[in-house]
């Protein structure tokens, strides 16, 4: 029987099975960021231990960073000793770090790929959930505990029970107007926020091959938000000719033996899943979440679900969720003014992203209630925005282009939406509070965030 690409990569990387255990598996690269790191390293000194592979680390904080004014001193004292606290950290255990102001600065998931550190076949880990996104590249990636930080940085493997595996397919091709971020929250709503729990999926299928290294990026960002334990897509031509030529990619002779080692990275054909799920591709339209978990989604022509259609084990956390957003069930949200809109995140901060955005508003302008912040996954984005040409259209539409970080996607910064506000978000999560205190989320693409922004409402981009 063929295996799975999951099962090829992860059974190349197993140093040990416990019996009736986990499994010690070897871990390739190892993203720290400055949230999830503190305890861990102290957790190093301890034990008097230092790291196994120090140069298979790489640190990057990204979470409390501010993004404007980065050439200043960080303002808020606890995210300034959470970053101070990191850069001490790598350099008194030797690990590579990419500070504020440092070329390669940015947000983790994006910064990882772009340059090259991000491969396929690798196992990649970080204290954080959105390391899913690295799968697109045709990596086994995860986010971990603060604890096993501590477990890779010192043993440079994991111990860690092994998932069963989905293929998800998505057949057919996308409509106008539909992206990556659409198709994510498509599914995240046919799953619901746990379909997946328990899985590591692989994507497939023909829409899902026809998307960019961005779009793929974008899918595999997004598998946590349905319970999955990551994602991943079987790497092929888009995938190298992504990798080619950047910082950390093989080159010369070293290149051309990783590329035949990378394309037997795939799942044979009489591979077994232990669950397979397939969705059309013209059934998605642009999305929108009207919830508090992105779960709650919705094409933008549709009207929230009337209470009667939802389970009635789930009736009371709906209610709840509506309460919150204050929305109504059975209505619809096209025309709901909004108040903020975010363009940015480890889900929708590439420059394909900006591209897209920039595209829709060039020659209009944002409506002069709305609050944007436009927000680069990192230098390098930032960078190629203003040699595009993006930064000088996009200012000229009423927008400024703010400095590469996490953002509004949280809150952990200076970047909070108001108690009460509406925020049309191109990042990942809509709970009660993940924007700031009160903040009410509106998760969606970064072509329905633009439109927003110029109309000052919930707007179907393919309408105006």
């Amino acid at each position: 029987m063929g295996k799975t690409l999951f099962d090829k990569i992860w059974d190349r990387h197993v140093i040990t099975t416990v019996p009736d255990g986990p499994t010690q598996l070897y871990i390739d690269r190892h993203y720290c960021h400055e949230v999830t790191s503190p305890q861990a390293f102290q957790g190093l000194r301890n034990r008097k231990l230092r790291f196994l592979r120090p140069e298979k680390t790489y640190a990057i904080p990204d979470h409390n960073i501010p993004t404007v004014d980065q050439d200043k001193a960080i303002q808020d004292p606890v995210s300034r000793k959470q970053v101070d606290t990191l850069q001490e950290n790598a350099r008194e255990f030797g690990i590579s770090y990419f500070g504020l102001g440092h070329p390669k600065n940015g947000v983790i998931h994006v910064v990882g790929p772009e340059t090259g550190l991000t491969l396929p076949g690798m196992t990649i880990v970080c204290g954080d959930s959105h390391t899913s996104t690295h799968g697109a590249l045709g990596a086994v990636a995860f986010g971990i505990g603060t604890s096993e930080v501590e477990m890779v940085m010192a043993a440079q493997s994991i111990l860690q029970a092994k998932p069963k595996t989905m293929c998800i397919k998505v057949e057919g091709k996308l409509r106008p107007g539909v992206g990556a971020k659409d198709m994510a929250l498509y599914i995240i709503a046919q799953m619901t926020t746990g379909g997946a729990t328990g899985y590591f999926v692989e994507y497939a299928g023909e829409a899902v091959r026809a998307l960019s290294m961005e779009g793929r990026l974008t899918l595999c960002n997004l598998s946590i938000e349905m319970g999955a334990r990551g994602g991943m897509i079987a790497p092929d031509q888009t995938t190298f000719d992504y990798i080619k030529g950047r910082e950390f990619a093989p080159a010369g002779a070293a290149w051309e033996q990783a590329l035949e080692e990378w394309k037997m990275l795939y799942s044979d054909e009489d591979a077994v899943f232990d669950k397979e799920v397939q969705f059309k591709a013209e059934d998605i339209e642009p999305m929108i979440t009207y919830g508090t978990n992105p779960g709650m989604g919705m094409g933008i022509t549709e009207s929230i679900p009337p209470l009667e259609s939802i389970d009635p084990a789930g009736r009371i956390s709906f209610g709840k969720a509506l309460d919150y957003m204050g929305f109504k069930a059975g209505e619809s949200l096209q025309g709901k003014k909004i108040d903020y809109v975010f363009l940015g995140s480890c889900t929708n901060g590439r420059i394909e992203d900006f591209r897209a955005f920039t595209q829709f508003v060039h020659g209009r302008q944002k409506a002069p209630e709305v609050v944007a912040w436009l927000v680069p996954g990192s230098k390098a984005v930032e960078q190629q925005c203003r040699e595009e040409g993006l930064t000088e259209i996009l200012e000229q539409a009423g927008f400024v282009l703010r400095q590469p970080g996490c953002s509004a996607c949280l809150a952990m910064n200076d970047d909070k939406i108001p108690a009460g506000k509406y925020a049309v978000s191109t990042s990942n999560r809509n709970f009660e509070g993940r924007q700031g205190p009160g903040a009410r989320t509106i998760l969606a693409g970064p072509l329905v965030a633009a439109a927003a922004a110029i109309t000052g409402r919930i707007t179907d981009p393919r309408t105006c």
